[in-house]
């Protein structure tokens, strides 16, 4: 079957500029200050595509110009045990993961591949040049197992400190390589690293939240959760690390107010951050657009302590326009800090109540929610989705067959930009 893709035009969050997407636009190039660009589609009813294959039902709102193999879609059901636990009685969960029993089958057992799904989706499939993504641990597997499934040339740059995150279900294809910032970094370092591999025109890098493939990839995640309740939820729950997918929630709230069917309401929005990596929380208590000051070793020294280290990203699309705090200030909430020994005890209960083991960034969210429903910020009848970013991982893995990635490069995030690209490069003779 040839698949169409949606036409749409790029906006400038800043100016409102209208342009046309060159291929691989990341920032409206008339607009000099630091600024999203969001995806206007020419349809603006959303319709599943049910004639695609999992991912993919979402492509009407998806800025692609293909399918991919092997992608599973986000799945909601209605809470049931949780939901009690906390007196709720309209708790929606939205699970990214492995849940075979209620159709949840994400191999990499991560919201990530929504946006990995996404991203790689963009590019066609002439593309001359290795994409390069930065990660902190699960953004890195999602994309591996996307590019290696489908012969997508990638570069993966991670603190070797969470190496332990990349595990697949089978080898990787040698179009995948991996470099590493050495212990002791963190994500912030990793991102320098790839920052050097794109100085060679051979690489393109990624985006991050700038790509409005990535954002909208992750933003089906509440597509999933309105075309189970029929509604736009009254209140929306993720533990965050950079935010983009707190970011892409909103921006699709704002497509359903104009598609019309599903309400004309903002949904309140409730991100959460692990304690100590808290920027983001205290920027927000502030009510500060600009990020509080976090030195680079004080940011190493709080990812180390925070058990959920995929939430530690010291520079945030926080304060750009459309990104966090614009979000935050247009659809109303607050946010969240939970602790350590408060992410393992809703960790655990989660899987008491649910029947699933999750990781410890979605725990983050299920805690957050707990302190919500404690201090009456969210009332018992109100539509909750809680965005489970992550879960089945322990299941997977008991299920055998997992194969562990090692690094092909370590680097000092030092190194001059001229001999990372050269090194990284030689990967690919």
């Amino acid at each position: 079957m040839t698949f169409t893709p949606t036409k749409y035009t790029l906006i400038c969050c800043s100016t409102g500029h209208r342009f046309e997407d060159e291929g691989w636009s990341l920032a409206d190039p008339k607009c000099n200050c630091p600024s999203l660009v969001r995806a206007e589609y020419e349809k603006k009813q959303y319709n599943p595509r049910t004639e695609l294959d999992g991912f993919y039902r979402f492509a009407d709102w998806l800025p692609i110009r293909r399918t991919l193999n092997g992608s599973c879609p986000p799945i909601t059901y209605k809470s049931k045990a949780l939901a009690e636990e906390l007196g709720l009685n309209n708790l929606y969960i939205t699970f990214s993961g492995y849940f075979p029993e209620i159709g949840a089958k994400m191999e990499t057992c991560s919201f990530k591949e929504t946006e990995a799904y996404s991203v790689c989706a963009r590019l066609p499939e002439d593309n001359d040049r290795i994409l390069v993504v930065a990660s902190a641990g699960n953004t890195a597997r999602a994309f591996a197992k996307v590019c290696s499934d489908n012969n997508i040339p990638l570069v993966i740059s991670i603190p070797e400190d969470n190496i332990s995150a990349l595990w697949f279900k089978k080898p990787l294809n040698d179009c995948v390589k991996i470099i590493a910032s050495p212990k002791g970094s963190d994500y912030f370092d990793a991102i320098a690293l790839s920052d050097k591999v794109c100085s060679s025109p051979r690489f393109m890098a990624e985006g991050g939240a700038k790509n409005v493939a990535r954002r909208d990839g992750m933003g089906t995640t509440l597509l999933s959760a309105v075309e189970v309740t029929g509604r736009i939820p009254d209140a929306y729950f993720q533990a965050i690390g950079s935010g983009t997918g707190t970011i892409a929630a909103w921006e699709n709230n704002l497509r359903l107010i104009e598609d019309g069917r599903y309400g004309s309401h903002k949904m309140r929005l409730y991100p959460s951050q692990n304690d100590p990596f808290t920027i983001m929380y205290d920027s927000w208590c502030k009510h500060s657009r600009e990020l509080v000051p976090m030195s680079p070793e004080e940011a190493r020294q709080a990812a180390a302590i925070i058990d959920a280290k995929v939430l530690s990203n010291r520079k945030p699309p926080y304060s750009l326009a459309g990104g966090l705090f614009e979000a935050m200030e247009d659809a109303g909430g607050e946010m969240f800090k939970v602790t350590n020994e408060e992410l393992h005890k809703w960790q655990d209960k989660f899987l008491e109540l649910e029947g699933i083991d999750i990781h410890n960034a979605a725990a983050v969210a299920v805690a957050s929610l707990a302190q919500a429903v404690n201090n009456d910020t969210v009332g018992k009848d109100e539509m909750i989705m809680l965005n489970i970013t992550g879960g089945g991982e322990e299941r997977a893995k008991a299920e055998g067959g997992i194969i562990y990635a090692e690094p092909h490069l370590v680097m000092d995030p030092e190194t001059p930009a001229d001999e990372v690209a050269a090194k990284v490069e030689n990967l690919f003779r």
